[in-house]
């Protein structure tokens, strides 16, 4: 099982905010939802398209290609023309830090 990995400071992502992340080659979606930190891989399942460029509402991210929406607390398909989840990962704050475990 992968480590924990430091990705950003609390304080960089308001509520509200996303950031694209780059670990090892996988693109990760970070989100902040009323200060609680989710991260979901940054690919639509339905097309491949980049979530994190998509607009946040609430626990909702919509992809930007096809409107698909995911909820990026658990990675699921809440909408067409999406069903399949995408995958979360764990997020942890520590010291004003956000932490962040790949999911395989």
């Amino acid at each position: 099982m992968a480590e924990f990995v430091k990705v950003a400071g609390a304080s960089e992502l308001p509520p509200g905010g996303k950031k694209l992340l780059d670990l090892d080659g996988r693109a990760v979606a970070l989100f902040n939802v009323g200060g609680t930190f989710y991260a979901i891989d940054d690919v639509c399942t339905h097309d491949g398209g980049p979530l994190a460029e998509g607009e946040l509402h609430g626990c909702e991210i919509e992809c930007p290609r096809h409107g698909a929406r995911f909820d990026v607390r658990t990675g699921a398909a809440l909408c067409m023309p999406a069903f399949e989840p995408v995958r979360t990962h764990e997020v942890r704050i520590e010291d004003g830090a956000v932490f962040l475990r790949v999911n395989e």
